[in-house]
């Protein structure tokens, strides 16, 4: 089987959540995984830090570099980059995770917080990887993987929280724009999306939402990693389905994934059920 052994990601939001899940399987291979994320100092609201995160990566076998680094501001980026090259030698694979989350409608949305998503998720994802790029293409299996949707205009989509989903989408219009631009050079530059709603910190902004109908972050990462094993040559532009992914990977049981097997699942949002 193919593996992400030596390889080195370079991921966003990495403290927690479904980047640390994609961060331990690489880890599993024995990737060396820089952690690009805020979190320095432990929340007793949002538990994780760039530091505990190393500490996991380690222990489950790779190498782990923590980088104090807000994707907001292009200097930190740029450092936390040669920081990477420094210390591994160059970078394989960037994953953008990172990404802010405000489901309001207009009137509810403080121009702070719309500001907030628009920096983090399309701008960071484009900064990241013009930062990464040059590294990237000296790599020999290059990707950058987005944590976005396929782009629609459907309404509905966007009525409800079109801040939101302005960001979001804008991550997804980033990865087609940079696939155009460098898929043709030999990197594999894609986008994955959870067909569920996933049990991390970020559904408590969603109403209504009970983390038993969830899925966990390891099926994402599961994916992640499918994906980033491939061939990056021909491999650009997609809009991939985490269990579209791993049913064609061969996985055919997903009640493993489940936070309670059993319950119905919520879809995520921008897919329909």
């Amino acid at each position: 089987m193919a593996s992400l052994s030596g390889k080195t990601l370079f991921i966003t939001g990495a403290s927690r959540g479904i980047g640390l899940a994609i961060a331990l399987r690489a880890a599993r291979d024995g990737a060396n995984i820089a952690i690009a994320a805020k979190s320095s100092v432990a929340n007793p609201k949002l538990p994780g830090t760039i530091h505990s995160a190393a500490a996991e990566i380690e222990a489950a076998g790779g190498r782990a570099l923590a980088l104090k680094c807000d994707i907001r501001e292009e200097d930190e980026v740029r450092a936390a980059v040669a920081a990477t090259v420094d210390a591994f030698g160059g970078i394989d694979i960037l994953v953008n995770n990172a990404s802010a989350i405000w489901l309001r409608g207009a009137l509810d949305t403080p121009m702070k917080r719309f500001d907030l998503m628009q920096q983090v998720n399309s701008r960071g994802s484009f900064l990241c990887a013009q930062a990464c790029l040059p590294h990237l293409l000296q790599a020999p299996n290059p990707h950058i993987l987005t944590l976005a949707p396929p782009p629609s205009l459907e309404p509905k989509w966007w009525a409800a929280h079109t801040g939101y989903t302005l960001a979001k989408m804008g991550m997804s219009f980033v990865t087609l724009g940079l696939a155009g631009e460098f898929g043709p050079q030999g990197v594999a530059v894609n986008a994955l999306w959870p067909k569920t709603v996933i049990a991390t910190d970020a559904i408590n902004m969603i109403p209504g939402v009970d983390a038993r109908n969830c899925r966990t972050p390891q099926i994402v990462a599961d994916a992640a990693h499918a994906i980033l094993i491939r061939d990056a040559r021909g491999f650009a532009g997609n809009f991939l389905i985490d269990e579209d992914v791993l049913r064609e990977a061969g996985t055919s049981d997903f009640d493993r994934y489940a936070v309670e097997p059993g319950r119905r699942l919520l879809p995520d949002l921008f897919l329909d059920p």
